[in-house]
């Protein structure tokens, strides 16, 4: 039938049966839609894109005033515009107070990081210093993480070397012990630490009880502010022992004295008015933001940290602010003292907020006059410096990067690359190692190891990285949001479902669109991220290996991909890169390009290496008691405390293998067999 012979085929509503669907909401239509639909109660509002992911996360007193606002659709930033237009539905979960909304907000906020909020990008716990009391003799050691045992805990400390450099000094001071309780237990003649005069070496009885008890106490008194006091009295002390001709006693008090003056030396910032506060300073400049803390406890500096929070360049400083602080203390305890260089958005608010997690009350202030200020001043000025090094390295990165994506011929600046390198030795303690840089230098949280079976590679260059990069992107498929990201009609924790329905994923590609763009920030997840180009150290065969894996998962084609390979003679500058559909090349020996590309496979190279030998390692001081069943980490533990070692075990009698807590007689012969033999 011709095409003038084809029948008129009816408008789509004038046909029998069901009406056609209505066309999803998005933008400002899918807002005031959910707007006619909300409470005036506090809450929290969660704006969802088309694939589900959730683009912003606010706080409201009263969610239909505020989320009317969006519905106005006029007098907005640029940065609200661009969210509004993508927005296709809104969630929001009602609550009793406006205070439980901001720490609903902040934690939500913490979950999912999305990427129209105010984000604090580091949020690693911090380092303290622990005196443990569940062993007769304590223990003074560094501790991160959950307070699961019985001690008393002094910090925060800004960083691990903050914690080394004053466990260091305390080690010279008081002469503690940090072994563990199974070293301990296991000593029969004094460690090198005690040779070096940083331990007492109670596990001999070269001290007894009562002198350690009171190094115990005099390392506390220390860490909890009363430094003056205790330096007062060894100087007492130290002039009694001279008096009385004591002159060893008198030395190791006088070195005492020093190491402790040695520590409030160092801490710079020792404040008369106040014993514990957090100081916050924010430094804007270029649209970035620096945030400064300084952590100060028992009177004393305890080091400093710069945040640089992720937020767009027409954010408010305050704004900035008062989402840092909130997102700062979500998982950490406030003190009962804040100072800041500016009052955060919602201070009242954020008190609150912060004295019902701590059950006591506290005050944030931007302090005017005094020592106060001038303590906040010295944040601003470390800001200040910290941000003004970031933005020339980072400017210096950017001109890098935009010749990466020439030598590469990609269409912009690449916001995320992966770099991929193996290690092994003839095939034994075999991995797969991925890297990740971008503008802001490398994302060492984002790295990842790939285990490989020796018994199913032998040693194949070729076939291990097939699999880490089909791995890789078979994760990223799996985890990348194109189902939404929160489930509908649920109705978990007072949760109301308002908008329309998000739009489907587009085809091909497992639901990503690789034609929009990218976010490289997904929400708190390993392997989602898309990289704009893949680094694969190694030649052709390399190269090909990983495009197979691309392949097979439908994604040929649509990731860039390159390979590195040193020169003949494997000299540094005399690179060649290989790419499909493109004829080996090398960069100019003195190119800065290349001198980044080189960077970036090194710190793969150096990753890879460096894991191999801790899988090596770990291989080689494996325990014999990790392959008997029945032993898990506590069992574990009780015999090493018990026998101090796996061949004190070894050496042990049924009877004694019996009499250790949580070892039965059925688990005890398991043990004996298995060191006699019979396995």
């Amino acid at each position: 039938m011709s095409g003038a012979d084809k029948p008129e085929l009816p408008p789509l509503e004038d046909l029998p049966g069901e009406a056609a669907p209505a066309p999803a909401l998005r933008g400002i239509e899918a807002i005031r839609d959910a707007w006619s639909r909300l409470p005036s109660r506090p809450g929290v509002y969660r704006m969802l894109g088309a694939d589900g992911e959730v683009l912003y996360v606010g706080k409201a007193k009263s969610l239909k005033h505020r989320v009317g606002q969006y519905a106005q659709g006029r007098a907005h930033t640029n940065a609200v515009a661009r969210m509004l237009h993508q927005t296709v539905s809104l969630e929001v979960i009602v609550t009793e107070t406006e205070t439980e909304a901001l720490l609903l907000e902040t934690n939500l906020i913490k979950r999912l990081k999305p990427r129209f909020n105010v984000l604090m990008r580091d949020d690693k716990s911090f380092p303290y210093i622990a005196i443990r009391t569940d062993h007769p003799i304590a223990c003074l050691q560094k501790h991160r993480g959950a307070k699961s045992f019985k001690g008393k805990f002094y910090g925060p400390f800004a960083s691990a070397k903050a914690v080394n450099d004053t466990l260091n000094t305390l080690q010279k001071a008081f002469l503690m012990r940090s072994c563990s309780d199974a070293t301990y237990s296991a000593r029969t003649r004094p460690c090198m630490l005690y040779q070096i005069k940083r331990c007492a070496g109670p596990c001999v009885n070269l001290i007894n009880a009562e002198e350690y008890d009171r190094l115990v106490k005099d390392a506390s008194e220390f860490l909890e502010g009363r430094s003056v006091e205790l330096q007062d009295r060894l100087a007492a002390d130290m002039r009694e022992a001279a008096e009385a001709l004591e002159f060893e006693r008198a030395a190791r008090l006088r070195n005492r004295i020093r190491a402790l003056a040695g520590v409030r030396a160092s801490q710079g910032i020792n404040p008369a008015t106040f014993e514990e506060a957090d100081v916050f300073a924010l430094h804007q400049e270029g649209g970035q933001s620096c945030v400064q803390v300084f952590f100060f406890r028992a009177g004393q500096n305890w080091g400093n940290r710069a945040y640089f929070p992720r937020h767009n360049a027409e954010e408010g400083a305050a704004d900035i602010l008062s989402a840092f602080i909130a997102q700062f203390y979500e998982e950490r305890e406030a003190p009962k003292l804040i100072l800041s260089n500016i009052e955060p958005t919602d201070c009242a608010l954020l008190e609150q907020a912060l004295s019902l997690k701590l059950e006591s009350k506290v005050e944030i202030r931007a302090p005017q006059r005094g020592e106060k200020k001038d303590i906040v001043d010295a944040a601003l000025l470390n800001a200040r410096e910290a941000l003004g090094r970031r933005l020339a390295e980072s400017g210096s990165v950017a001109k890098l990067l935009d010749g990466v994506a020439e030598v590469f011929g990609l269409s912009e600046r690449p916001e995320r690359i992966e770099v991929y390198d193996n290690s092994h030795i003839q095939g034994t303690n075999a991995l797969g190692a991925m890297i990740v840089a971008g503008p802001e230098g490398f994302a060492k949280n984002q790295y990842r190891k790939f285990n490989m079976e020796r018994a199913k590679y032998q040693g194949d260059d070729f076939a291990m990285m097939k699999a880490m990069i089909g791995r890789r992107f078979a994760r990223m498929l799996a985890e990348r949001p194109s189902p939404p990201l929160w489930g509908r009609g649920q109705g978990e924790g007072g949760r109301v479902e308002v908008g329309a329905n998000p739009t489907p994923a587009p085809p091909g590609g497992g639901g990503i669109d690789f034609s929009k763009e990218r976010d490289n920030d997904p929400a708190d997840t390993k392997f989602a991220a898309l990289p704009d180009l893949v680094l694969i150290d190694g030649g052709e065969g390399q190269l090909n290996a990983a495009l197979e894996a691309l392949d097979e998962l439908g994604l040929k084609g649509k990731i860039v991909v390159a390979g590195i390979a040193k020169g003949v003679d494997r000299d540094a500058g005399r690179e060649r890169f290989f790419m499909p559909g493109r004829a080996p090349f090398r960069l100019d020996e003195k190119s800065p390009v290349l001198y980044y590309l080189q960077r970036l496979r090194d710190e793969a190279h150096r990753f890879a290496i460096g894991a191999h030998r801790g899988k090596r390692k770990a291989e080689a001081v494996k325990n014999p008691l990790d392959e008997i069943d029945g032993i898990g980490p506590t069992r574990k533990r009780a015999l090493l405390d018990r026998f101090g070692s796996a061949r004190g075990v070894s050496r042990a009698a049924l009877a004694e293998l019996e009499a250790v807590d949580g070892v039965n007689t059925e688990l005890a012969k398991r043990i004996y067999d298995f060191f006699h033999g019979d396995k």
